[in-house]
């Protein structure tokens, strides 16, 4: 992609993650850049702080005369009044997607998506790669502490580590050398119809990987072709798995995840054919709770180690993550009380965290805020949220929030107070619940029921983030200051 073609770029959804990431990659390669965002936000004032225009509110004239090229959110529709402008003008228009797939043409791209936990294990693997000086160009849909940018790293080599979102399908505009599957499970039901829906399109973006496939060993056998021979399929997560080796496994499994001073930690083995008489390789540690945290890191793991990284190199660099903006982020304290903010807003996610917690802190009461996301989702996957809270002593449900442009059809008798009749009545119900027909509420709420020495989980997709900073005074937030 001839980035110095570009008279000038402009973006449109300068207050979203990734397009925000797409300026702010421009910005640093010296291409002429601006932006526009609905409503300011601290991403918006993060770009403009590296000197980027951008204007608040869209409208025809946000677009400099010398334009040549629009990127814009897939949010933005086809009425966007920018966009129609583009049109009018003849100004050639990319997808965010769109414009990372041209781009990682240029790369030997690895992909790394899933259903959840995508986001940390880009920021892994970008981290190992980094520490281990093959200086690669990274972009993540979070914010990354100690990123001179946040959301994305200019690298100057040939490697491109990016964060593949399968919403709309917009993964598949990559052509990876390595891909890595996290994990595949329903969601986004407003784009796909069933758990099928979501393994075709997996499966497509498997056959569109040149080199490599990796996948968790839950999932191998479900989303993974075994056709076309353009890609090895490999699998992580075997070192979790205590039973015969097979020819499809990582070569270094470990045992069982132990605990110690907020720490989870594996032990590394050599497969010699008994998984209990191995040859201990190392030790994985985390600073960061969960089961899936654990297979996030040994995902980053088996790719790095397949792009000749040193398994040495690789524990001493996951071993200094501290974790990602809003994926079990520690915001501060409140009447001593840990404030914690968390992205996850599907059940799967958010029963894993609660678990996460618990190993962590086994004494502590565990309260939840939970703002569910999208009233669509909630309604598709009501079981499986109803089932998710039994890890939190006190669950407080805030209402649905209403995603713009995928509310129009939202089934109003879905509600936040259905769901938590639901969980209050289901096989782990947690011991106390409350309903809050907003966020203002379910702050008060919060306020009024925390007691010292608890563990406070704010999570949602949504605006509940706001929640946490409200109540506490940030210590290194990734989105603090920096010149984002």
């Amino acid at each position: 992609m001839q980035l110095d073609a570009y008279r000038h770029v402009h973006c449109i959804g300068a207050g979203g993650i990734g397009i925000s990431g797409v300026m702010k990659f421009l910005c640093a390669k010296g291409v002429s850049v601006s932006g526009s965002d609905a409503k300011r936000s601290m991403i918006t004032d993060g770009v403009a702080n590296l000197g980027i225009p951008v204007s608040i509110g869209h409208d025809a004239s946000n677009i400099p005369s010398n334009t040549d090229l629009v990127v814009y959110t897939e949010a933005a529709t086809e009425e966007n009044a920018e966009r129609v402008a583009a049109l009018e003008r003849g100004i050639a228009q990319m997808g965010h997607f769109d414009f990372l797939g041209e781009l990682s043409k240029d790369y030997r791209t690895i992909c790394i998506t899933g259903t959840n936990g995508k986001s940390t294990t880009t920021a892994m693997t970008g981290k190992i790669f980094i520490d281990a000086g093959l200086d690669p160009t990274v972009f993540v849909g979070s914010m990354v502490p100690g990123w001179k940018y946040g959301n994305v790293v200019v690298g100057k080599s040939d490697i491109m580590i990016i964060e593949g979102d399968e919403y709309l399908r917009k993964v598949l505009k990559l052509f990876p050398e390595t891909t890595v599957i996290t994990n595949v499970e329903l969601d986004h039901t407003d784009v796909y119809k069933d758990l099928s829906d979501v393994e075709a399109m997996f499966a497509q973006l498997g056959r569109q990987t040149a080199k490599t496939v990796w996948i968790t060993m839950a999932d191998q056998q479900r989303c993974l072709y075994r056709g076309d021979g353009t890609a090895r399929i490999g699998v992580f997560g075997y070192e979790l798995m205590q039973h015969a080796f097979t020819s499809w496994n990582d070569p270094l499994p470990c045992v069982d995840r132990y605990f110690a001073n907020g720490t989870q930690s594996l032990d590394i083995l050599e497969q010699d054919g008994a998984i209990h008489k191995a040859k201990k390789l190392g030790t994985l540690t985390l600073n960061i709770p969960g089961l899936f945290n654990m297979m996030n890191a040994l995902a980053a793991k088996a790719v790095a180690l397949e792009y000749g990284i040193g398994l040495q190199n690789i524990f001493e660099s996951l071993a200094s993550f501290t974790g990602i903006w809003r994926r079990f982020e520690r915001v501060g304290e409140w009447n001593g009380a840990q404030i914690i903010s968390d992205y996850g807003h599907h059940p799967t996610a958010v029963k894993g965290t609660l678990a996460g917690v618990r190993e962590f802190f086994p004494t502590n009461r565990i309260v939840l805020l939970f703002e569910p996301h999208q009233h669509n989702r909630t309604k598709e996957l009501f079981d499986d949220f109803a089932q998710s809270f039994g890890g939190a002593d006190v669950l407080i449900l805030s209402e649905i929030y209403g995603v713009l442009g995928r509310t129009e059809n939202a089934d109003v008798a879905v509600s936040s107070a259905t769901l938590l009749e639901a969980a209050m009545q289901s096989a782990t119900p947690p011991k106390e619940g409350h309903y809050a027909k907003n966020l203002e509420d379910a702050e008060s709420m919060l306020r009024s029921t925390i007691h010292e020495g608890d563990v406070v989980i704010v999570m949602g997709a949504g605006d509940v983030d706001q929640v946490a900073r409200r109540m506490t005074t940030p210590s290194g937030s990734p989105l603090a200051g920096g010149g984002l």
